[in-house]
Order: structure tokens, then sequence, then C-alpha cells
């Protein structure tokens, strides 16, 4: 099903969570990809040396069930066992429901988009919560969580399918949005482009002829199917052979064999970005 768009309001009453309520599905490990790709490439702003004092990290729009809140903590305390998380819910019962699962140092209250947390958070995860506004609004609300980070700290806003077979995700830092990444698993697209349905909001109206992440998907769509001829020794290594097709023809890729061979294919914000509108570049 999809949820109908809404605008962000412009005037909300003091005290009150900022945003709408989400549809609230979730599963277990749905949040896999995202929280591999935190826990890896962005790894060096969870170090102590870099964050000082104990980092927080939010959860923004958890869901029905705090499942994923709990794993998103549970992962990243592998990496620093000194963070805290915050699950921020605008539904007051999915928020009374998650605080069964409390521990110390996981924590789950009612919040929206204003981030209510004693300090800046380090990281927002954001995932399948700005699907539901238009796309006018995503320039607003980028800014409004990005004005709450520490100023080492990153917003993941994405969005997934129902089981985290296909991910994307913005990274925002408070500068301004930085990159683009896909994760899949292989086998769940036939091609690249298939991801297209699932983009971050900020992009899903926008791949066409004329807008940047079109070209980046179908450059991509073509360097997969050069590739074919690997798929012999699996998906895997016909990946691996795009996306170093894609860096040499000068999309900008970032990392390297031991991200991509997840699965994962991560650009600089500028390839991708809107032509027109807001988050033009």
């Amino acid at each position: 099903m999809v949820q109908k768009a809404q605008r962000l309001g412009g005037r909300h009453q003091a005290g009150r969570p900022v945003g709408n309520p989400t549809r609230g599905t979730t599963n277990p490990n749905r949040m896999r990809r995202v929280d591999r790709w935190m826990t890896g490439t962005q790894e060096f702003r969870l170090r102590p040396a870099v964050t000082g004092a104990p980092p927080i990290c939010v959860d923004l729009g958890y869901g029905a069930s705090p499942r994923t809140a709990v794993e998103y903590f549970q992962r990243l305390r592998a990496v620093n066992p000194r963070v805290s998380v915050v699950g921020l819910e605008i539904d007051p019962g999915r928020v009374r429901e998650a605080k069964a699962m409390e521990v110390e140092g996981l924590s789950f209250d009612v919040g929206g988009f204003e981030i209510p947390t004693a300090r800046n958070p380090l990281l927002i995860r954001a995932f399948n919560v700005l699907r539901q506004y238009n796309e006018e609004d995503v320039a607003a609300i980028w800014k409004a969580l990005a004005a709450r980070l520490d100023p080492q700290g990153l917003l993941i806003e994405g969005t997934c399918d129902e089981i985290g077979r296909i991910s994307t995700w913005v990274g925002v830092a408070p500068e301004g949005p930085l990159t683009l990444s896909i994760s899949v698993r292989f086998g769940a697209v036939h091609r690249p482009s298939d991801v297209a349905e699932r983009l971050p909001k900020a992009l899903i109206h926008r791949n066409h002829p004329g807008e940047r992440v079109h070209e980046f998907l179908a450059a991509a769509d073509a360097a997969w199917l050069a590739s074919a001829p690997l798929a012999a020794f699996g998906q895997r290594q016909r990946w691996i052979a795009m996306c170093r097709t894609l860096r040499v023809q000068g999309w900008p890729v970032r990392d390297g064999v031991s991200r991509w061979r997840l699965g994962e294919l991560t650009v600089d914000w500028a390839c991708v970005a809107p032509r027109t509108g807001s988050l033009a570049l």
C-alpha cells in the first residue's frame, strides 16, 4: 500500500512533536543494510577519541515495534560501548509499548523532527519516514534535522523494502547532503535501476530523462550489462565489476571492494542531486 503524501505543517503547537505519524510497519532485521554501512564506513564518527562525551544516537520514527531500534542500539554498542540510543515516535501509544524494551543506554520517548534529546545526537537514522511527505518538504526537514546534529554528526535518511533486501539512503551532514547509497541483496534485483521505487523521497520522483539520478542509474545498468560474463562467478563479482566500471567512467564512486562485495554502492550526492527545486545543485 502506498501512503498518501502529506504536507509538513508550517505551524506547530508548543510542546507537540513536529511531523506526522508514520504507518509504523516494520520487520526484524529490516535495517541491517543501513546499520552495517553506519558501523562500517561511518565507524570513525563513533570512536571515543572523536566523540569525547558518550554519544547519543537517534532512531527517528521506529514504527509500531521497537525491534529495529533495539537492533540499532546493539550494532552501535558493538562499535562504542558508551553509545546511548533514543528511539523517537510521535505516537505516545507506540512509546508506551516500547518502554518494556528499555535497558541501560536505550530509551524511548515521544518526539519528531524537533529531536528532543538532552544533547545534539551524533547519528540520526530516519528510515521510511519521509516517504509520506511531499518532495517540497524534504529540504526543510533535512535542514531541521541537520541543525540538531553534533558538528561531527550525520543524518541517514532513506527507505527500504519490507524485509530490507533493497535499501537506499542519503547521508546528510550539518552542512548539507554528502552521499547517496544503494544496498541490495544479490538476486533481489535484476538490474541496478530496479532500486528506483525505493529511492529516498528527494529522488524518487526524479528518475526520468534530464535528471542526474536517472543518468546515474542508466550508467549503472549499462555497466551491469557489460559485466554479464562475470555472472558465471556469482553476482558479487558482477557487482564489483560494475562499481569499478562506473569509477573508471568518472562517476564519484566511494569506498572499495570491501564495501562493494556487500552489494553496496555509494556516490557523491552532487552526481545525483535534482537539477531543479530546493535540493538542486
